[in-house]
């Protein structure tokens, strides 16, 4: 049970996410963005039972064309194996030229139906990861305006609104760490039902990202923690900030 990924566990704990930032912080963005994620997790599990899916009309059509193949291969060899005069075997290198040719056409129909299959999985799967993509990117943008050092500062009328706390700051970052994390599980679904290369790439790609994103959140929290003196109070349960962003 713990060597694949449970699109139900990864939605129940986002559930959880949006629960505790929706408490933490009512009504602000980071709580709008979680639950679009939620929504678009619990998409992604559906998007996923489809793609996994075996097309049968694309293999029955496959399996249709590779028979017709064999037989017109056999038809050639019998007919190759009658030959008995110089004058059969000319015309039947004419036969042949042309069965070759005919089999070079229906090879390459072949082949193109048993990639398609791939193809349109690989199509809605990047268009899917190109959402979660996005959506990190939207994240990201929620953290840019906590920066640690102004805090305590002077700010000018074009500031963002920041009325947090260090301790709510610390909360709220780590709130951001969290989602992209998890952004990054539902990509990551992708790439352990489907063997493609270019979609197990873009979800590395994905990964690699909010890895990146995530390791500037922890900066700042670092240079939070570290602030001197006793700069990050512990609120009581019942203090919330309905005007964070």
């Amino acid at each position: 049970m713990y060597r694949s990924l449970d699109p139900a566990k990864i939605i129940a704990t986002l559930g959880a996410l949006e629960e505790r930032i929706g408490q933490r912080f009512p009504g602000s963005g980071l709580s709008r963005v979680c639950s679009e994620v939620v929504e678009l997790a619990k998409q992604t599990s559906k998007r996923i039972a489809d793609v996994s899916r075996p097309i049968w009309g694309l293999r029955l059509s496959l399996l249709a064309l590779l028979a017709v193949v064999v037989a017109l291969a056999v038809l050639l060899a019998l007919e190759a194996s009658s030959l008995k005069t110089s004058d059969e075997l000319s015309e039947m290198m004419q036969g042949v030229d042309a069965g070759v040719n005919l089999l070079i056409v229906i090879g390459g129909a072949a082949y193109f139906l048993a990639s398609l299959e791939t193809r349109w999985k690989r199509d809605r799967a990047l268009k899917a990861l190109h959402e979660l993509r996005s959506i990190v990117h939207v994240v990201d943008m929620h953290q840019l305006t906590k920066d640690p050092s102004m805090l305590g500062q002077i700010t000018t009328k074009s500031s963002p609104d920041r009325p947090m706390t260090p301790f709510e700051l610390i909360r709220y970052l780590d709130y951001c760490s969290e989602l992209l994390s998890l952004t990054a599980k539902c990509a990551a679904l992708y790439a352990e039902k489907l063997s493609d290369p270019v979609v197990v790439e873009t979800v590395g790609d994905i990964e690699l990202l909010t890895s990146d994103l995530s390791g500037k959140i922890w900066q700042k929290i670092t240079i939070i923690e570290a602030l001197p003196g006793d700069h990050v109070p512990h609120p009581s349960a019942h203090t919330q900030r309905p005007n964070a962003t």
